[in-house]
Formats: C-alpha cells, structure tokens, sequence
C-alpha cells in the first residue's frame, strides 16, 4: 500500500524529507561516503548552523571538523562496512557557537533494493543537562559520605567523652549504689558506641551482614568487661541480613543480654563460662537467642525480672515485631527473641519452616 501511494519518487522524496524536517531531535542524512544529503531543522537549531554550510558537506567537516574525532570514525567506519551498528554512543565536545556538549548518537544503515547505493540515518540526542545533573549527584554524594564519615567520627569522640566522665564520677560516689546505676548508665554509652562503630563499619547499602555485626559488638564487650583472671568466652554463631535500623535494634538487645550474662550469671573466678550469640531466619521471620552456663534456674529469676535492661528489651522487640521468651536451667539460661514469619502463614507451615530452622 505504502509503496503504491508512493511510486512516483519525487512524491517519496518530499515524504522523506518532511520526515527528516519534522523529528524533534537532531537528524542526519548521510550518503556511503558520509556526505550530508538532508538535516532537520532541530540540527540547524542546536548548532547554529545553515544549509549552506550542512548539505554536501562530508559528515567529520562539519562544525570545524568537530565530529572528526577517532573513536566515532571508527564506529561510523565498521556500520558503513555492515559489521555493526552505531547504538547509545556519547561524544562530550565544544561545538563552535554553542559550547560543550554531550550528545548521545545512534545510527542505522539503509539499503534499497533498487542499486547498491544505501543511506545512513544519524540521530543525535542532547544529553548534556542529563550527564551533568549526574555529575552533580555524584558529587553531592561523596560531601554526603564524607560529612557522614566526620559526624561518625564525633558521635564516637562525644559518647567516648560521655563514659570517661561517668567513670570519673562513679568513682567519686561513696553510694555503692549510686556507684552501681553510674556503672550500668556508662556499660550502656559504650555498648551504645560499640553498635554506632559497628554499624559504621559494615556495608552502606543499608543492608548490614549480622553475623560479623554480633561478633564485633561481642568482641567489643569481652575486651571491656571480662578480667583477665575471668575464664568467660562469647560465640556468635549462624548469621543472616537485616535492615540497618533493625539491624542498630538487635544489636542493642544482643548488647543487653550478653551484658546481663556478664554481670549476673558467672561468678568472680567462672571457670569455662560461655555465652552464645545465635541468629537464624527463615524468610521474613528469625530468631535471635542469647544463652550462658551460669548460674541458671536459681537467679535468673531474679535477674530477669523488672530491670532497666529488660524492659529496654522488651521495648526493642515490640518495636521489631518480636516476642521473648526466657528458659532457665541447672545450669544456665537461654533468652530467646523470636519473629514469626507472617502473619498470613498457616500454624503448620510455620511450624514445620521453624523446624528446619532448628
């Protein structure tokens, strides 16, 4: 049909060019051997330039000789050949009478049936707002990183300063225990500065890897609260991912708990004293246990119930979505956080993904 309406050629070729005339972006209508046979008007716009200076001239002339540049004649050389075609290829160049530009070329051969001759449609796009505003978000990013990395570093220097200070003042109470609560409020800015540089640390995706997040804050607390005369370790074990908020939560319960262990379950001269540190998920649900060898059944009890640190665990696993549960033995005590996996799962599907779990 379309070839029909369109036998006479001159009617083809007054069809072609309000084609060409017509595209929003730049157009080139180059011959074999890249001689400008049409523009559109969008070309002559962008590059100040005329007709007169455009048609029949060689396609790297153009603009004082700004396409000539060898990686694009390459390009332009292997698509004439047949080898390949020119697609999403960016030029950044100052184009006389318009300034720098990036442009973004794509480019098609056309062969007819009729002769050998073919034609080379060439389209260029600006995109030199594009790759700016990339640049711009670029470097945005790294002032980000780097105002992070100096706000990191003070919050670190300010709750180091914080923890000096009440030592100093703890140690100057002659109340055992007002001595005692100065003790806790200090244990909890460190354990608080450990999770900051911990969480620091890990990736910034905003994903944190929680197996190697559990052992630096453990680590942090064996250096700081076990004697040297003390025979107390600390695992962690399994491992999973969680978001970087979620991830600050567990953190500070995994921080309270093995705190807990420290303080209550071994006593002065423990011998093989172990904590265990154990994260599993399953999907969207997990669980997250603390467990020691202490003393077990005869004082957890008591040491369980109703203080600070509980309740800011029972405040953090609320906010998690999560349930504790306490189980105390002779010896030792297992504290266990535990979210279920959804809401919607049948009791026996959960049941039997919790299992395989273990």
């Amino acid at each position: 049909m379309f070839k029909q309406q369109f036998s006479n050629a001159s009617d083809a070729c007054a069809l072609a060019e309000a084609i060409v005339d017509t595209v929003r972006e730049p157009l080139l209508v180059l011959d074999h051997d890249l001689r400008v046979i049409a523009a559109s008007r969008s070309f002559y716009l962008t590059f100040s330039m005329t007709s007169a200076e455009v048609l029949g001239t060689s396609f790297y002339a153009l603009g004082d000789g700004a396409w000539n540049i060898p990686a694009l004649r390459s390009w332009l050389s292997q698509m004439v050949s047949g080898t390949t075609a020119l697609n999403d290829v960016e030029v950044e160049h100052t184009f006389p009478g318009v300034g720098r530009r990036v442009m973004r070329l794509n480019a098609r051969q056309v062969s007819y049936t009729v002769g050998s001759s073919t034609t080379i449609l060439l389209g260029l796009e600006d995109v030199t707002r594009e790759r700016d505003l990339a640049r711009q978000n670029e470097e945005l990013l790294r002032q980000k990183d780097v105002l992070l990395e100096e706000f990191q570093h003070r919050v670190g220097n300010s709750l180091a300063i914080i923890a000096s200070i009440i030592s100093l003042k703890a140690r100057s109470v002659r109340s055992e225990e007002a001595r005692r609560h100065l003790d806790d409020a200090r244990d909890r800015v460190i354990s608080f500065a450990n999770i900051q540089q911990s969480l620091h640390a890990s990736a910034r995706s905003g994903v944190i890897a929680l197996g190697p997040h559990f052992a630096r804050l453990c680590q942090a607390i064996s250096q700081s609260m076990i004697a040297d005369h003390q025979q107390i370790r600390i695992e962690t074990r399994g491992g999973g991912k969680a978001t970087t908020r979620d991830a600050e939560s567990l953190g500070l319960i995994v921080t309270e708990l093995v705190i807990n262990s420290l303080k209550h379950a071994f006593p002065e001269d423990a011998a093989n004293g172990l904590i265990v540190v154990s994260y599993e998920s399953c999907g969207a649900g997990w669980r997250l246990s603390v467990s020691d060898n202490g003393t077990g059944k005869t004082q957890a009890k008591g040491r369980m119930k109703g203080g600070l640190g509980t309740g800011i665990i029972a405040a953090l696993a609320k906010q998690l979505g999560a349930d504790v549960t306490t189980v105390a033995g002779q010896p030792g005590t297992i504290v266990t956080v535990r979210r279920a996996i959804s809401a919607g799962a049948g009791p026996s599907a959960a049941a039997q993904a919790w299992a395989k779990v273990g």
